[in-house]
């Protein structure tokens, strides 16, 4: 990753700021393009005459649209970039603005500082999306091109307002907790295994005061933590099992995190088809997502208990690997018949799952790239969320709000008996395809503690972009659901 994005607050006219560029934005509306919340400086600047500009330059508005125009001495910087926010119900969202933000960061790189009034709609999503836009993973090359912006000021009504420092200060708590997750699932799998991931994790815990425990393969065989053992038996990286824990005095209660955290999937003996399996680098997205909400929860001094655990594995094909056929027996003392193994990230995660019930927790909540289901069912962008219908539609809710895309999904129990097995509690998959996504939850849900108020949330689309840039949103890992984990944590410790 590149010098992260300096952010900053300036009560100045925006027009007057010395700057290599100003960020306002557009919208779509019923007569054409329209100019943004926060642009009004910017347009006596040029004498009322700046949307008539953007129109002969092509500006509509729409979604994901910059449009840079020269500003020929009406203002202090050179060029004005206009990014569209696309069509508005009532009100400018914080999703859009964070969005119109994050595709204005990405359209500047190798300037040293803008200036944006998107900030006039929405500080902290303004912040967020200027933070996460200018995001790039450079760490692997030698010749980059031009570095991302360097720095942007917020415009404010006051750089004194405590409440607007604040603001500003949990966005870049927020989208530095996010750019660690993408900077951990861009990470290649020779350099980020098992023992290096855990390495990560105790640096990462020593850095915030937070305590941070791992057991080698040596303990997890003494722990009866056979569905870790068995998926990470085929490599010659053995498996970890991280435990992380945030613990402030006078905590209101206690939430388990539970991630996945397979650091590379060949889908051992039942191997995957070549295409596309470099992409099996993102599959310990969800171990990456609850790692870094854990120390965001810390940073940001909430007064909840975060237990995290996250198993950690390679499934490698090898003559140690693991077979269909194999029957597992798992911590807890279940025993689970394996048929594909392929999947492989629902029996690490049941052994973890059994072990958070361990701690008692008011709440329990995994995040996994689970199934590929999830991506035929919701496609790239949105996460699936099942679990016991109060939580699950809780996730649902902070999800929406903070923009990152969940969905409600059920957990048939006539579906059940799919996972039946001649010799064993359960069968890790059934005999078919067929609703392969919720047979993962129910999977899942065998091993979560009777009572407790659990969600699964399957991120198998949004945690990868395969394709091109859009929004804040980078090709490669995304960071998906740490804000949702965050704005979920943030409102069980106001509630609690």
């Amino acid at each position: 990753m590149t010098s992260p994005l300096k952010l900053a607050l300036t009560d100045a006219d925006p027009a007057t700021v010395d700057a290599d560029a100003v960020i306002i934005g557009t919208v779509q509306a019923p007569g054409g393009v329209a100019l943004a919340p926060g642009a009004e400086a910017i347009d006596s600047a040029f004498g009322g005459g700046l949307l008539e500009l953007l129109k002969l330059l092509g500006a509509t508005g729409r979604s994901d649209e910059v449009i840079k125009a020269p500003t020929g001495g009406s203002l202090a910087a050179p060029v004005v970039v206009a990014t569209g926010l696309g069509r508005l119900d009532d009100e400018v969202s914080a999703e859009l603005t964070r969005r119109a933000s994050g595709a204005a960061t990405r359209s500047l790189c190798g300037i040293r500082r803008a200036v944006s009034t998107l900030s006039a709609m929405d500080l902290g999503a303004a912040a967020e999306g200027a933070a996460l836009g200018a995001y790039q993973f450079t760490r692997y090359k030698s010749d980059y091109g031009d570095r991302p912006v360097g720095s942007v000021d917020l415009v404010v009504a006051s750089m004194t307002d405590g409440a607007v420092k604040a603001e500003l200060e949990r966005a870049v708590a927020v989208a530095e907790a996010v750019t660690a997750t993408r900077d951990l699932v861009n990470t290649p799998p020779n350099d980020l295994y098992p023992a290096s991931f855990a390495d990560r994790a105790v640096s990462l815990g020593a850095e915030l005061g937070l305590a941070v425990e791992v057991l080698d393969e040596k303990e997890l065989r003494e722990g009866g933590f056979g569905g870790v053992l068995a998926v990470g038996g085929g490599s010659a990286r053995p498996p970890r099992l991280v435990r992380m824990r945030y613990r402030p005095a006078g905590s209101r209660a206690r939430v388990c995190l539970v991630g996945k955290g397979v650091t590379f999937d060949t889908g051992g003996v039942s191997i995957k088809s070549a295409k596309d399996m470099h992409e099996m680098t993102s599959d310990m997205a969800g171990a990456a997502a609850v790692l870094s909400a854990t120390a965001l929860v810390a940073r940001l001094g909430l007064p909840i208990e975060v237990i995290a655990t996250v198993p950690m594995v390679e499934n490698m094909l090898s003559g140690t690997a693991y077979r269909p056929g194999d029957v597992l027996t798992m911590y807890g003392g279940r025993t689970v018949e394996v048929l594909n193994t392929d999947a492989e990230g629902r029996l690490i995660m049941a052994d973890a799952l059994v072990r958070a019930g361990e701690d008692e927790p008011d709440y329990l909540i995994d995040v996994a790239t689970l199934t590929g289901a999830a991506l035929v069912a919701l496609g790239p962008r949105t996460t699936a969320v099942m679990g016991t219908p109060e939580l699950r539609e809780r996730v649902v809710e902070r999800s929406n709000a903070c923009g990152e895309s969940g969905w409600a999904m059920p957990l048939p129990d006539e579906l059940r008996s799919d996972l039946d097995s001649r010799l064993a509690d359960i069968a890790n998959v059934a005999g078919h395809r067929w609703g392969g996504m919720l047979l993962g939850g129910l999977f899942l849900r065998e091993f979560v503690p009777d009572g407790v108020p659990w969600a699964h949330l399957d991120i198998a689309g949004p945690a990868w972009n395969r394709d091109s840039p859009w929004g804040y949103t980078p090709k490669g890992g995304t960071g998906a659901c740490v804000r949702t984990l965050c704005a979920l944590l943030t409102d069980i410790a106001a509630t609690s």
